[in-house]
């Protein structure tokens, strides 16, 4: 049997829903994630969504499986650069970070502050740890990877295959404009 669960932005303006368990539960420690993180902790009424040592913590989903059922007028997508190959997609309602799509990719990594704490799925591995100065101020509750693994990936794959290699398109309504 499926759950459902019932997500929002920080002020409600924009609802979703996401069917079924994640493919993995991750914390990004890359550059490009802390850059990202950092401009969008600079938003007027931002949500805090990183974790106290610096990492991004994402729900990764199929984009089968994430349905928006109010509010999608409200998302506007940010790319570090103009060629960067992933858009992290914002409710500018509250200037909640709510995505970071790569491209091609057939999967979603939902911010996990989308998740009520006490319903927010554990975090499984920390990926990137590598680009950390100092990666020893991680947690040992999940292993801390300097790169992604195999096991990583092969989630990512068995995702794919059950979804008959499709790759579902998320339209936004436009850029975020800083």
């Amino acid at each position: 049997m499926s759950t459902t669960t019932h997500l929002s932005c920080t002020c409600g303006e924009v609802r979703l829903e996401v069917t079924g368990p994640p493919i993995i539960v991750a914390e990004c420690c890359c550059n490009s994630c802390r850059a990202a993180g950092d401009t969008f902790a600079a938003l007027a009424g931002a949500p805090s969504f990183r974790t106290p040592y610096g990492t991004t913590p994402y729900v990764l989903e199929r984009k089968d499986r994430v349905r928006f059922v109010r509010g999608a007028e409200q998302l506007r997508e940010f790319r570090l650069t103009p060629d960067s190959p992933t858009r992290r997609v914002v409710a500018t309602c509250c200037n909640t970070p709510m995505f970071l799509e790569f491209q091609g990719g057939h999967w979603l990594s939902m911010y996990a502050s989308l998740w009520p704490v006490e319903t927010r799925p554990r975090v499984d591995v920390r990926t990137m740890a590598g680009d950390l100065a100092d990666p020893t101020v991680l947690p040992a509750d999940a292993p801390n990877l300097k790169g992604q693994s195999g096991g990583f990936f092969a989630r990512l794959l068995w995702a794919w295959v059950a979804m008959g290699f499709r790759t579902p398109k998320v339209a936004v309504a436009g850029e975020l404009r800083l």
